[in-house]
């Protein structure tokens, strides 16, 4: 407990130094403040915009709190965007562990195995991070010589910080929700539980090994991807052992041209390989920077790091190819049905004032065809409209929102007039006659028999439940005030059309009867009296059509 409370000691004194001592009330942490020991402010901070503040804070907090203002950065559609933008500039560049500690890793993690390892081990790391670091090394291949591998380890200790900055982080949330709309509007206790999941994810490096070998069978056979075999042997939950990639770095463009590659060429092959993860594996890769990918000398590209991957559903997909298709056709009504939907919502607080809004965006893109929309414009905009009108996109929906972004600059950096959307238009065009093939079709009707057959089950169950409800007194209905005011209303333009109904039918009854009756005496009666009786049978009638027809109409 007194390190737990030494956490949050530590910050609430690091909000005080960087200017956001002002929030410490709302989140009940002022009584940690030490007496007699005033915040001193961080050199530079004054005058130093909030958002800034913000992301010397996360740095000054450590490695989960960098990870997480770098993961929220991408999240537009909760995050203002000067927000994003500041916290986009976070670097996970923790220290190394020392060398002589990463042995010990693998020798207590590995046993006997680890001697495969330890003997061509590298002690300089390739590269270090918050939860591990990546050194490199060979080990014996199966038919004599030796494969070059990198050995992935993850730092001691590690897992215990990690899962108390988990838990403060949640309890901060919760706070911040309570104390503040404006925050609670931002969903933070949401992104704070997606962030958990994806940092318990990582710390997981068998998991990291299950992506990798599941990519590796997504495009087995694919001669333009490599994707390094695993080394299951001395691979667990704290090491992953890696083939090595080796080329050029995919944004390295003079390179590229000097190994007489097209850059131009390698952004729409690249691109249209994140774009098959998506549209046809529904597995990405979900943080696709530039130090992931790497051009080998055979053409083929290597792709790393398997931390962080998303899964789409069909239902998304079909989702977001419906907001592309409305942007086109400038329907606001079904971009926003298709918004709402993707955000796993059943309706928006605001449906009109979001349609109206949507109707504007569209309009920008007026007689232009999908492969001349620019996909990240139109995201950033529609995520702002998502955050003015308190939806959010579910975690994997949001990956892959922001995977999109990510291989639109990818192919910028490689080509400035590249355009993703471009070659989004063919995957977009197979999904609509994928829904209309016969399979699919097969599929949707297999789907409505087997809800009909689950109603079928559960009816007899359902008319136990009405009777009994009858059987105890009924029904309760609660009307409001409005409503009734117009119940009553109706029921009295009702109430009075029968009653017009009844003496016009008497009226005409009347009438008919008596002229049938005596037929040789009705034109002797007076004038006066038959206009009177027609005029009101008229009269009546007249009330009737125009009542019904309002009615109609209504």
């Amino acid at each position: 407990m007194s390190a737990r409370r030494d956490r949050f000691r530590h910050i609430v004194e690091t909000l005080s130094r960087h200017g956001l001592g002002f929030a410490l009330g709302q989140l009940g942490l002022d009584r940690l403040h030490v007496p007699g020991r005033p915040a001193r402010l961080r050199a530079g901070t004054a005058g130093v915009p909030l958002p800034a503040r913000v992301r010397l804070t996360l740095e000054d907090l450590g490695a989960v709190y960098i990870k997480f203002g770098q993961i929220v950065s991408t999240r537009t559609d909760v995050l203002p965007p000067e927000y994003a933008a500041e916290l986009a500039k976070l670097q996970d560049a923790s220290p190394p562990v020392p060398a002589g500690q990463i042995r010990e890793v693998l020798a207590e993690e590995l046993g006997p195995r680890a001697d495969r390892l330890l003997a061509a081990l590298q002690d300089v790391p390739l590269a270090t991070g918050s939860i591990g670091q990546v050194h490199e090394s060979t080990v014996e291949a199966p038919g004599g010589g030796s494969d070059d591998v990198v050995v992935k380890v993850r730092r001691p200790g590690v897992v215990e910080q990690v899962s108390e900055d988990l838990e403060i982080m949640a309890e901060l949330a919760k706070r911040a929700e309570q104390a503040s709309g404006t925050i609670a509007g931002f969903h933070v206790s949401a992104l704070v539980d997606e962030f958990s999941q994806t940092m318990r994810a990582e710390l997981d490096y068998l998991q990291e090994a299950r992506n990798a070998e599941q990519f590796a069978e997504n495009f087995a056979g694919d001669s333009r991807v490599h994707i390094p075999r695993v080394f299951w042997d001395t691979t667990t939950s704290r090491v992953l052992t890696l083939e090595r990639v080796r080329g050029i770095k995919i944004n390295d463009v003079e390179a590229l041209r000097a190994a007489g590659i097209d850059p131009g060429g390698l952004a729409v092959a690249a691109c249209n390989i994140l774009l098959k993860m998506v549209f046809e594996d529904g597995f990405f890769h979900a943080d696709p920077h530039p130090g992931n990918f790497f051009v080998e000398a055979d053409g083929r590209l290597g792709i790393i790091d398997f931390g962080m991957v998303g899964q789409i559903s069909d239902t998304a997909r079909w989702n977001l190819v419906r907001v592309l298709l409305a942007v086109v056709e400038q329907d606001a009504g079904r971009l926003t049905t298709a918004m709402v939907q993707l955000c796993g919502a059943t309706e928006a607080a605001d449906a009109s004032g979001l349609q109206a809004s949507l109707g504007r965006l569209v309009g920008r893109y007026a007689g232009r065809p999908l492969a001349q929309v620019p996909i990240v414009p139109v995201l950033t905009e529609l995520a702002a409209l998502l955050r003015a009108h308190r939806l959010r996109l579910p975690r994997e929906t949001a990956l892959l929102v922001k995977m999109l972004i990510m291989a639109d600059g990818l192919g910028k950096q490689l080509d400035p007039g590249f355009e993703l959307t471009a070659q989004l238009a063919p995957f977009t065009r197979r999904i609509l006659l994928g829904s209309l093939s016969p399979d699919a079709l097969a599929s949707r009707l297999k789907k409505l028999g087997w809800e009909a057959l689950q109603f079928g089950t559960e009816a007899p169950e359902m008319a136990r439940r009405l009777l009994e409800v009858l059987e105890r007194g009924g029904l309760d209905v609660h009307f409001r005030a409005d409503e009734l005011d117009r119940l009553l209303d109706k029921a009295e333009r009702t109430g009075n059309r029968i009653v017009a109904g009844l003496i016009t039918a008497a009226l005409i009854g009347a009438v008919g009867e008596l002229v049938s009756v005596q037929p040789e005496r009705w034109r002797g009666w007076p004038k006066a009296l038959v206009t009177a009786g027609l005029g009101g049978v008229g009269a009546l009638g007249g009330y009737l059509a125009v009542t019904s027809r309002h009615r109609r109409r209504g």
